[in-house]
């Protein structure tokens, strides 16, 4: 994937992250309970992170040509799409599955740090 794909991605993640962050703090203020209102937050939270962190694998992605940050990229994107959308639906549904989902996409936003971390092992700055 080219660094502009990367950039795509990133910015699709935050600007959805944003839409959500807003729609949790001001059309789901007065429907979530509080515990639910912190699994939302959460979700959004690592959200903005990841997406945050696609923009790294962009930035990588033109430096480097190794397979490890393209899977660190496609990992950030699995852990986005699994950690916080089951977070969300937990959230908006309040059924308890849901929180079963999550741990899945969290060991994907982990496998991603390693591969990153993989990837820039033996370079030099």
């Amino acid at each position: 994937m080219t660094p502009l794909f990367w950039i795509r991605m990133a910015a699709g993640f935050m600007l959805t992250g944003v839409i959500a962050g807003a729609f949790g703090a001001h059309a789901l203020k007065n429907s979530l309970s509080d515990p639910l209102k912190i699994v939302f937050e959460t979700g959004v939270r690592y959200q903005l992170i990841h997406g945050l962190a696609l923009l790294a694998i962009a930035w990588l992605t033109d430096r480097m040509s190794q397979n490890a940050v393209q899977r660190a990229g496609w990992a950030f994107t699995a852990g986005i799409v699994i950690f916080s959308g089951s977070l969300y639906a937990l959230a908006l549904t309040g059924t308890p599955t849901w929180g079963a989902v999550t741990p899945l996409g969290g060991l994907a936003f982990l496998f991603g740090w390693g591969w990153l971390l993989f990837a820039l092992k033996n370079r030099s700055a």
